[in-house]
């Protein structure tokens, strides 16, 4: 008796286990009718998001004026507000419904934005600074081709 509990307990562990390793590398989501992968959420979370990719575009036009003006101390205070310390731990919750490879792209692309911070606060030219921005748009450029973020129902 006490062995056939145990072997149900570990195998109800490891559906656990599987299912949120699922759940961590698929998230949430959906086929979109438009090819790409439609990430499921709530209204308020579609809502924080977009917030967050608003933050982002303001990021880059500030950027972008500091660097018309050579002004790299600007670029390093607009590219740290975008940074790994500014991006995480504000919704929790939501990195569930996110499949991993926007995991990695949003990682990356916070990443980028403290590289970019150290290099401008290091003395970087404003081209090469401009350089890093470009790789920064890129990245936006591949998350927003593969993904959209739609209510669930």
């Amino acid at each position: 008796m006490r062995n056939r509990l145990g072997l149900i307990a570990l195998v109800l562990w490891l559906v656990t286990a599987v299912g949120l390793g699922v759940l961590f590398v698929h998230g949430r989501t959906e086929k979109a009718p438009d090819g790409r992968t439609a990430i499921l959420m709530s209204a308020a979370e579609r809502d924080f998001v977009f917030t967050e990719m608003r933050g982002l575009l303001v990021a880059v036009r500030d950027i972008t004026a500091a660097l018309a003006e050579g002004d790299t101390a600007k670029v390093a205070v607009a590219a740290r507000a975008m940074g790994m310390g500014e991006a995480h731990d504000r919704a929790p919750a939501l990195l569930a419904k996110l499949p991993l490879d926007f995991k990695r792209l949003a990682m990356t692309l916070h990443g980028g934005f403290d590289e970019m911070a150290e290099a401008a606060a290091k003395g970087e030219t404003p081209a090469q600074l401009n350089t890093r921005l470009i790789a920064q748009l890129d990245r936006c450029t591949v998350c927003h081709a593969g993904f959209r973020i739609d209510v669930a129902q």
